[in-house]
């Protein structure tokens, strides 16, 4: 017996992309560390440093600058 198919549903206009969630996080006013975008694309570390360079400064050309904060450590930020 064939199984009747379901259609599917558009739902990639709703979905955010990682890269869109780093975006976010970097436009907000108190920016974001690392740590907290990590948290949230659940990426590590290093791919967040990689993203923010290659993909997000290189390619897309944002502006994103830094600054230490005192009780959140390097907080990065896109004023664009």
């Amino acid at each position: 017996m064939a199984q009747k198919s379901t259609p599917k549903t558009t739902a990639t206009a709703s979905r955010q992309t990682k890269q869109q969630i780093v975006i976010d996080l970097l436009r907000r006013p108190e920016g974001a560390t690392i740590e907290e975008i990590a948290n949230a694309t659940e990426w590590q570390s290093h791919t967040v440093r990689g993203a923010m360079s290659g993909a997000l400064k290189k390619k897309l050309g944002l502006a994103i600058t830094s600054e230490k904060v005192e009780e959140r450590g390097r907080v990065y930020r896109n004023e664009d």
